[in-house]
């Protein structure tokens, strides 16, 4: 038995290596075929995002968490919050804006083994692409353009989404916001320009950071963390970019290090019955090279604000409402047929304790459209579900089933379909058709459908902040590709300053 272990200093595992060299060297405008998509998807994206967390505004318990850490705390150059009057320090910044971004649950989605919300990343991106644009033009050069923040985002897409597709951190109970905090280290340590040993150095501190627990989007734990975890972990990397900025050294075998690394320590087992992963499966897997792929098929939330597993779900029970709306004392039996992903992380019986809890239970969000024809955020709220208990009535007379077809389309890479389907049975009998949809109309399959609603979704988050002129202009800049891109990132924060 030995006594003493070897100290040669590693290089970088491999894996940060890879991320690294991708936000360096990758060209999105070499890519040809699929430039103009990626960059156009990019743009639609950030429409959507601050669309997004505009509407998250009118909710206090999202806004409560918002602006300076100290009261009266000045900060010059400060990145601004979109919405809002806040002028904050990056770090800050980046939580507040991931915070409203994510708080409806209405952002953009990445199915794979592992899901998630890539434009969770723009609360870091826009921070620090505002704060150095401010402090260059401070210092007489030029600022970033807007086409810097969409380059950020296909990356920080790209990074989140095909470290997922092969890779699940929630069977080991990690939460997906590690990928979050990982991506969005990489491309704010490419915006600061860091040199290719800094942004690893980075990348390896997000990887020995800690990481959070799913618990809190579980039962019987389902609560509002969820709702700040992804601006939590974007304000993280931002802070940890500055620190090594400043010069922290960095971990070179984050990942790999034997007891002590990341894949010994979190990716070892798997929580459903603590087995020991064998040694080969303890590492991420990589199904393609980083490009533009996850950008160019991402899913956008575009009908409801609702746990993407259950977005078609809700379209089958908003065609099936006009033909039972008059005979709901009547239904037996509600059968719903999904996929192996929706049933294990939001098929729920029971009490719901909080809109967070709502929001994630698939039982509740098919309820509501059956009853009403539609579903918005604010029927998670507290007031509104109390004074509808035929929701939690309707809520027990559903029976939940797998389609093992369903899970392998799900997980079919060609596919990546979200499938759900709705039957209901009456006391008499009688029964509707079986209503499926198999993917959901923000689907890259349905894009076409789609991007007329997803701009229709940005135009109606304006209304809520804006003027009609600010809105106008707004709309029109951000309907240019070519305007957008060369616009400063400074100007564009200015349109969505509220004094």
């Amino acid at each position: 038995m030995t006594t003493v272990e070897s100290n040669v200093r590693p290089e970088y595992d491999t894996e940060i290596q890879k991320i690294a060299d991708y936000v360096l060297n990758y060209s999105i405008d070499d890519d040809s075929p699929n430039r103009e998509v990626a960059w156009n998807t990019a743009r639609y994206c950030l429409m959507d995002t601050i669309g997004c967390g505009l509407l998250a505004l009118r909710f206090p318990e999202c806004t409560k968490h918002l602006g300076p850490e100290c009261v009266g705390q000045i900060t010059p150059h400060g990145a601004r919050v979109p919405g809002t009057s806040h002028r904050l320090d990056p770090i800050k910044a980046a939580f507040d804006i991931g915070c409203m971004v994510r708080w409806l649950d209405y952002n953009d989605t990445w199915l794979a083994a592992e899901w998630g919300h890539p434009s969770d990343n723009l609360g870091g991106i826009l921070a620090v692409a505002d704060y150095i644009s401010q402090q260059n033009i401070s210092q007489g050069r030029a600022g970033l353009t807007m086409k810097a923040v969409l380059e950020a985002m296909i990356m920080a897409h790209e990074i989140q989404g095909v470290i997922a597709l092969e890779n699940s951190f929630n069977r080991v109970g990690l939460d997906h916001v590690f990928l979050v905090k990982l991506a969005s280290t990489a491309v704010v340590s490419k915006l600061y320009k860091l040199p290719r040993e800094r942004i690893m150095a980075a990348l390896s501190q997000a990887i020995v950071d800690g990481q959070a627990l799913r618990t809190y989007r579980h039962t019987p734990n389902a609560g509002s963390r969820k709702s700040w975890a992804a601006g939590d972990a974007t304000s993280r990397a931002v802070r940890l970019v500055d620190i090594t900025r400043r010069g922290e050294m960095g971990i070179p075998s984050a990942l790999t290090a034997p007891q002590w690394g990341f894949y010994d320590v979190l990716f070892s087992h798997t929580n459903k019955d603590l087995a020991i992963k064998p040694e080969s499966e303890r590492r991420f897997t990589f199904q393609r090279d980083f490009g533009s792929y996850v950008m160019e098929n991402i899913l956008f939330k575009i009908s409801f604000p609702a746990e993407f597993h259950a977005q078609t779900a809700c379209e089958a029970a908003v065609i099936l409402h006009p033909r039972i709306e008059d005979r709901i004392d009547d239904i037996e039996k509600i059968v719903l047929t999904t996929h192996d992903s929706a049933i294990r992380i939001i098929s729920k019986e029971g009490a719901l304790a909080n809109p967070a809890d709502r929001d994630h239970c698939l039982q509740y969000m098919v309820a509501v459209p059956l009853l009403t024809g539609d579903l918005t955020a604010e029927n998670y709220e507290d007031d509104y579900h109390e004074q509808h208990l035929s929701i939690d009535k309707l809520r027990r007379k559903m029976v939940v089933e797998e389609d093992p077809r369903y899970s392998k389309d799900y997980h079919d890479p060609s596919k990546r379909s979200i499938a759900n389907a709705i039957q209901i049975f009456f006391k008499d009998g009688t029964n509707t058709d079986k209503v499926a949809v198999e993917y959901p109309i923000g689907h890259k399959r349905r894009r076409d459908e789609g991007i007329p609603v997803l701009e229709a979704k940005f135009q109606a988050s304006l209304a809520t902040r804006f003027i009609d002129s600010r809105c106008e202009a707004i709309i029109e800049l951000c309907n240019d590709q070519v305007a957008l891109e060369q616009t400063p990132v400074n100007e564009f924060m200015d349109i969505f300053v509220v004094n």
